[in-house]
């Protein structure tokens, strides 16, 4: 079988072998890959997700127009994969879908607390002692905290390293795990491109999304239409009363609140701009509202008409906006909205009429209390029947770093390998974010591969994996039993179990052969969902 007849399958023992090139490692300081990593991939494609079929994909990092749907890949059936059996426990399933990658921490705490009462001490974040993970932070990205005008003077080349670094250490060690799945979430959602606001971006990530992640959608959208990121991303800072800019308007409207299909026309768009002509910034995007560039006149969005006012009032002409803005929360349809991505991210790609109901129900009753909704969202039964969901690149570094448990100083290598993986950071062009699709990311499954070999070859630099605690039985079968639990939080499917001990018994015995066992187990189809 070759990869463009591979199709999303369930891992099978029997699949035929594949060959795969050597990983591109150019320009990384960490130890280079053993000479044998394409005879590794070929003996191990029994494991590897060949769940992909790459004909036809998206081409990764590659603008694409908006609106417009991604072709979809011939060979990937409709319907996602159902879990395992061996994923049975409500608990693990539940870990899987709020963190990165269950560790036997989570799993302990898990089960000391239970379904709901780990979930209450995610969603009750501040409370759980991440001091490690932030005096790291603190240290090596100091310039997460500074104003605009230091991050200014900094450059744009080490702001945007260490926002991109930090991000990626804080997905992976992070104890408040959904915490920072939420952050990942409302980037995407309100995404902003890096390449066009600059440092602004870094402001944004802290006094926006990380600020309100798990707090209120209101406090989140007010903050987002008054952020100089946004504001200079979507050309609301060009926006003036004698050329109103559209383009914040529609967004707003089309991808924050209401979605396409939310009830707006052309004609909301339009008068909205003038609503929020005023609305820039000013020094190094800071928010403001300028009297003189706002539109006095009478308007009229979504059925609400705001009656001509007078420059007099000065900057109390804010409040049009505010107003508008309060329009669009209380909306059913941003209800609705908000609900079938929250579900898409934690559940199912297409939820039920129900499911959407609900979430969107518990949106309205609490003012959009994001907690609540979660609440309502991860419930014990939706859980236990989601299917599998694929794993963007971001979340399969995330999750590889977690699962080899290594020793980090820093990785600036590993933010290398999401490019390569078609995930770079912040950089995604057009207003909708990333994409959370099987489909869309079928085309990358090499890179995948690739960067699983990559990662547990590194034996020294910034990241280094030790596979000496996984070798403390000596034989095959109880170093895989290790990784099992290390990787699969003990839910190995027997096929990957097989193939695994196949591959280790297949040549010595050593620290490069689990290394080698390690990628593989990485690659397997099981892994590569969630």
């Amino acid at each position: 079988m070759s990869l463009a007849d591979a199709t999303i399958m369930e891992p099978e023992g029997d699949q035929a072998l594949l060959d795969a090139p050597s990983p591109a490692e150019a320009g990384q300081a960490e130890e280079a890959a053993p000479a044998s990593r394409r005879a590794l991939l070929t003996a191990g494609a029994a494991l590897l997700a060949a769940a992909i079929a790459p004909r036809g994909a998206a081409a990764q990092g590659v603008k694409r127009p908006r609106p417009g749907p991604i072709p979809v890949t011939p060979n990937i059936p409709n319907e996602t994969p159902l879990a395992p059996l061996e994923w049975a426990s409500d608990t693990t399933r539940l870990l899987r879908r709020i963190t990165y990658g269950v560790t036997q921490s989570d799993l302990a705490a898990a089960r000391k607390y239970g379904f709901r009462g780990y979930l209450e001490r995610q969603l009750d974040y501040r409370n759980v002692d991440d001091s490690a993970v932030e005096a790291f932070v603190a240290a090596k990205y100091p310039l997460l905290t500074q104003t605009t005008d230091q991050l200014a003077v900094a450059g744009e080349t080490p702001v945007y390293q260490q926002l991109q670094y930090s991000t990626i250490y804080r997905a992976a060690f992070s104890n408040r795990q959904l915490y920072e799945r939420m952050v990942e979430f409302w980037s995407d959602h309100f995404n902003i491109s890096m390449g066009k606001v600059s440092y602004l971006k870094a402001v944004d990530d802290r006094d926006v999304i990380r600020k309100n992640a798990l707090g209120k959608f209101r406090d989140l959208l007010y903050a987002s239409a008054k952020s100089g990121a946004m504001m200079s991303y979507l050309d609301q800072n060009q926006s003036r009363n004698t050329a109103p800019n559209q383009n914040y308007a529609r967004e707003l409207m089309e991808l924050h609140t209401l979605g396409v299909d939310g009830g707006y026309t052309q004609t909301d768009v339009a008068e909205l701009s003038r609503v929020l002509t005023g609305w820039t910034i000013a020094g190094r995007g800071v928010f403001t509202f300028n009297p003189s560039l706002h539109d006095w006149g009478a308007k009229t969005v979504l059925g609400l008409n705001i009656p001509a006012s007078s420059p007099t009032l000065g900057a109390a002409g804010i409040q049009e906006g505010e107003k508008v803005l309060d329009l669009l929360l209380a909306h059913p349809s941003t209800a609705n909205y908000i609900a079938t991505k929250m579900l898409r991210w934690f559940i199912t790609y297409d939820p039920t009429r129900e499911q959407v109901s609900a979430v969107a129900t518990t949106y309205l009753k609490t003012g959009g209390d994001i907690k609540s909704m979660i609440r309502t969202t991860l419930n014990s039964a939706w859980v236990r029947d989601a299917p599998m969901k694929f794993k963007r690149p971001f979340h399969l570094v995330v999750s590889s770093l977690r699962a080899a448990a290594p020793t980090v100083t820093n990785v600036g290598g590993v933010n290398g390998q999401l490019t390569n993986t078609g995930q770079p950071l912040f950089y995604w062009d057009t207003p909708d974010g990333y994409p959370d699709t099987a489909e869309y990311w079928a085309g990358n499954v090499m890179t995948r591969w690739n960067y699983a070999s990559y990662l547990n070859a590194l034996s020294a630099g910034e990241v280094i994996v030790n596979p000496t605690p996984l070798m403390s039985g000596n034989t095959a079968d109880s170093t895989v039993a290790a990784i099992d639990v290390q990787m699969f939080a003990g839910e190995m499917d027997g096929p990957t179990r097989t193939a695994l001990v196949a591959y280790l018994k297949g040549g010595t015995f050593s620290a490069a052969r689990v290394r080698e066992t390690m990628a593989l187990a990485m690659s397997a189809n099981s892994f590569q969902w969630y």
